[in-house]
């Protein structure tokens, strides 16, 4: 039998005709769970707490934390005695400008000995010394101050870093594998692996780029939003429309499709056309268990460096190494320790860590246990093989690691020394160093010249240089390989830019774009021409200084249509095209009433040109109607809003739903249009004209098929095929009757299930409503 409060229909205006639902029969405890999708974890639902929790209560990314310690990474409270930067921004409508800018981060590649993964795998971590760190480095404790290009200082309390494996980002994004519970556990021989052999990467996909995989990882989000059910006990986000003020607020974002964005800005493949994926920092990881520890260490850098761990020729090994020793607290001297940690100093420079770790296994029983929590930003091959490899394993105990307080104390000053006084120092004089050696230089008078005599050469050349692989005789662009080498003075530009832009150093992170295409233009490099346009449409976005409809329609608009033009024909590269266009969305939308439909338009581009699948036509369409809803009118009747196109947008989102499966998703859209157009709450709402001919009758059928597919979801069943004719009235949807008198202030109330056909906006609708007597019919045959 249905629990009670799965027996609710969806709730519109009073005004509108109620529903009687239909009588059922009781049934047994295993037939109500019979239909129900086999999961054999019940931690699975921790994956799901990104679009499942209000944005008051959610933690980082999809883990439940356990009681948090104060001022834990894991609290929903900051470290700084606040609420964590996304949280405190997630359903508000500015959060997808932090999204855009906690996706940019500098990415931080790691190697570990195979003694220190040994005693992370001790201590429960079968990923190793990646596992443990990687979700400190997504926000760094504190206030990370960076100085900009003119000396100015600027404190950011939600800067993070990446940490990745060295060549994760390498490759096409491969399809989420199926693995078993025990692949990864201690006793098994794939867990007794060492050295690289033994890393995660190795066995988990951990790059992103592939929208079918975004799609996939979102749908499944809202399939488990779909069995909560909008009235369920369980933590969905629509329980809590009560206490969660930001999903109220005007234009909020909704948590599928921030996840859409997250998901979508997750796990840059490493390319040749941007550095955004490329290392700036290496971390060299070994423990005190090592017998030679300095061997090691050497042997480490070789191999990042010229063996196994080199990275392709277009990706600028020059990066900065910094060497962790791994200290552990139960069976070393820390004497001994720190003798070495002296001697590593005096080896390797001042780029060194103590990193004093305790190797016993924490268990969620202890006291000062901590649960770590799934890194906030997974690619969707890694989320998609995570909750496949719990839906496959077969324990009842809940798979997260749990850590140790004093490891979290531990771990979280490691990465803020790393990133305060190693990583951000670094980047710093790098860009004061390219700037002024070379990115000034282009910009004066002699740069100029330069690149007026490159754009001319080509006519001067004989016909044997104009046949060389690079596009003419004074071109640093190889075409045959199709990249810059990362010493020519345009790949450490587009270094400069990038390094600016993570450091959020947006005006010579613009500048510098804006210099790079005329520069790319010219040598026909078209990944880079689309890149560089990308990023200095966003880099402008990004900028407080205000912004005119003629600058954004001669500035904006221009490169982002370059930037999709030469992504999708040039190219042949959508992933990037979508993330470019969804970016420029987004941030237009923030720019203010007045750019409102120049967000709408390119949100409509998006769909046009077939860059999202199902699941993201869904989502998108919603969004295009929040941007039109965001249009301010003027004077007291809102002249120039556009509450009329941002309702029928809305239709059109409930109905992507609906044709997907997700009611719940359409009945919130379907609550939204009731809301612009001013029907919910209004007493005489089933006399109010629409200014659309057929809208209504749109609308109903919309409701109809949302209470169907939510009956049908709850099993809602009439009596079995052995009863005879007389009881086929009860079997079909009742409407309820109640005498009235007849005037103009109550007019008679359509039957639910035998209305007439209405006018469709756009045409003759698709699929009819159909008959009492036909549903009787299609219920006699089985189709119920």
């Amino acid at each position: 039998m249905n629990p009670p409060q799965d027996s609710k229909a969806p709730s519109y205006p009073e005004s509108e005709r109620s529903i009687v639902l239909p009588r059922q029969r009781a049934a047994s405890p295993a037939a109500s769970i019979s239909s129900l999708p086999y999961r054999a974890n019940p931690s699975l639902s921790t994956l799901f707490a990104s679009t499942s929790l209000p944005a008051s209560g959610r933690s980082s990314g999809t883990a439940t934390p356990t009681t948090a310690l104060a001022g834990s990474v894991f609290s929903p409270a900051s470290p700084n005695g606040g609420i964590t930067p996304l949280a405190g921004t997630q359903g508000r409508p500015d959060e997808p400008r932090n999204l855009i800018l906690r996706s940019f981060v500098p990415h931080v590649g790691v190697v570990a000995s195979a003694d220190t993964e040994e005693i992370l795998r001790e201590k429960g971590f079968h990923g190793g010394f990646l596992e443990l760190i990687r979700p400190f480095g997504e926000l760094v404790h504190g206030k990370v101050t960076i100085r900009n290009s003119v000396g100015a200082s600027t404190s950011w309390d939600d800067f993070g870093i990446r940490f990745m494996g060295l060549k994760d980002a390498l490759g096409t994004p491969r399809p989420p594998m199926q693995r078993k519970s025990t692949d990864t556990r201690p006793d098994t021989p794939s867990s007794k692996l060492s050295g690289s052999t033994a890393r995660s990467s190795s066995v988990i996909p951990r790059v992103g780029g592939d929208v079918a995989q975004v799609e996939e990882a979102v749908d499944r989000h809202l399939s488990f939003a779909e069995l909560q059910g909008p009235s369920g006990g369980s933590t969905d986000y629509l329980n809590h429309k009560e206490h969660d003020t930001a999903s109220k607020l005007p234009g909020a974002t909704s948590p599928f499709y921030s996840l859409y964005m997250r998901r979508l800005l997750s796990g840059f493949p490493m390319s040749t056309h941007e550095t955004f994926s490329h290392p700036v920092a290496c971390v060299i990881a070994i423990s005190s268990r090592n017998p030679s520890p300095i061997d090691e260490l050497r042997r480490l850098y070789t191999s990042t460096n010229t063996g196994d761990d080199r990275l392709p020729m277009w990706v600028n090994n020059e990066f900065l190494r910094y060497y962790v020793l791994v200290h552990d607290e139960d069976h070393d001297d820390i004497s001994k320790s720190t003798a070495l940690y002296e001697q590593m100093k005096r080896h390797f420079g001042l780029h060194c860590h103590l990193l004093r770790l305790r190797s016993a296994q924490c268990v969620p029983s202890d006291d000062d246990s901590v649960r770590l929590p799934i890194s906030e930003w997974l690619p969707a091959a890694e989320e998609l093989s995570e909750i496949s490899r719990r839906e496959a394993a077969d324990d009842l105990e809940d798979p997260t690691s749990t850590i140790f307080e004093s490891d979290v104390v531990s771990v979280r000053t490691f990465v803020r020394e790393l990133v305060a006084q190693s990583i951000i120092p670094s980047m710093e004089r790098n860009c004061a160093q390219w700037n002024e050696q070379v990115a000034t230089r282009r910009r004066g008078i002699s740069g100029r010249l330069m690149s007026l005599s490159k754009r001319w050469t080509p006519f001067g050349t004989s016909s044997r240089n104009s046949s060389s692989p690079t596009s003419s005789g004074s071109s640093n662009y190889d075409s045959l390989q199709g990249f810059y080498r990362p010493d020519t003075p345009e790949a450490i530009m587009r270094k400069l830019a990038d390094y600016a832009f993570m450091l959020r150093d947006f005006k010579l992170a613009q500048s510098t774009y804006d210099l790079l295409r005329g520069d790319f233009d010219n040598d026909k490099a078209w990944k880079y021409y689309a890149g560089a346009n990308e990023m200095a449409a966003v880099s402008t976005l990004l900028s407080t200084q205000a912004m005119t409809s003629k600058v954004r329609v001669e500035t904006v608009d221009r490169m982002l249509e370059a930037a999709t033009h030469s992504y999708i024909h040039r190219s042949m590269t959508p992933y990037y095209a979508l993330r470019s266009l969804i970016m420029g969305l987004e941030l237009l939308k923030l720019r203010g009433s007045s750019a409102a439909d120049d967000a709408a338009r390119w949100g409509s581009r998006t769909l046009e040109a077939g860059l999202v699948g199902p699941i993201g036509t869904a989502l998108l369409t919603e969004r295009i109607g929040v941007c039109y809803s965001s249009k301010q009118g003027i004077g007291s009747m809102s002249w120039g809003s556009r509450r009329r196109k941002s309702a029928f947008w809305a239709v059109l989102a409930a109905e992507a739903f609906v044709n997907l499966g997700k009611s719940n998703q359409a009945e919130k859209c379907l609550e939204e249009v009731w809301t612009l157009y001013g029907l919910k709450g209004d007493s005489k709402g089933a006399q109010t004209k629409l200014e659309f001919d057929g809208m209504r009758g749109l609308l109903d059928e919309l409701r109809e098929k949302i209470v169907s597919a939510r009956l049908v979801a709850q099993g809602y069943r009439g009596e079995d095929g052995s009863d005879d004719n007389s009881t086929v009235g009860e079997k079909s949807i009742l409407v309820e009757e109640e005498s009235e008198t007849l005037d103009e202030g109550r007019p008679h109330r359509r039957s639910l299930i035998g209305a007439q056909m209405a006018l469709d906006p756009l045409g003759v609708l698709s699929t009819p409503l159909s008959s009492s007597k036909e549903n009787i019919e299609d219920e006699e045959e089985g189709f119920r």
